[in-house]
């Protein structure tokens, strides 16, 4: 599976994709909302990891701008500490197809990530 991780905390970007490389995935990183936007609008990647709260453009932002401007679908599990229901709605609303609030277990998050590529293949 190729993965985009866009998340700003460096120790946790590090730390997935350790944890996704040693399960045979390939991963590349954004560290704000613009470059992952970027990324995701150029590179063809099997799934998406957004954090919400990132620097230049929020995780809600980008993925609205993601829906809107790409061609493909291309999954995305949002990944935030952001716990509240509301929260949680207004990542679907902009187009998330799947939500998991920080902290989280490892092997939960690749589970997800699989289901989700899964659904999008049919």
């Amino acid at each position: 599976m190729h993965i985009l991780v866009i998340e700003d905390n460096s120790d946790l970007a590090a730390n997935l994709g350790d944890y996704l490389a040693d399960k045979g995935h390939v991963v590349d990183f954004a560290g704000d909302g613009i470059t992952g936007l970027n990324l995701a609008l150029r590179e063809p990647f099997d799934v998406i990891v957004l954090d919400l709260t990132l620097p230049g453009m929020d995780g809600l932002q980008v993925c609205k701008r993601l829906r809107a401007e790409s061609h493909r679908h291309t999954p995305v599990l949002m990944l935030t500490a952001r716990d509240q229901l509301q929260d949680k709605l207004e990542g679907f609303k902009h187009g998330a197809d799947d939500y998991l609030v920080k902290p989280f277990d490892l092997p939960e998050l690749v589970a997800r990530l699989v289901a989700l590529l899964r659904r999008a293949r049919g």
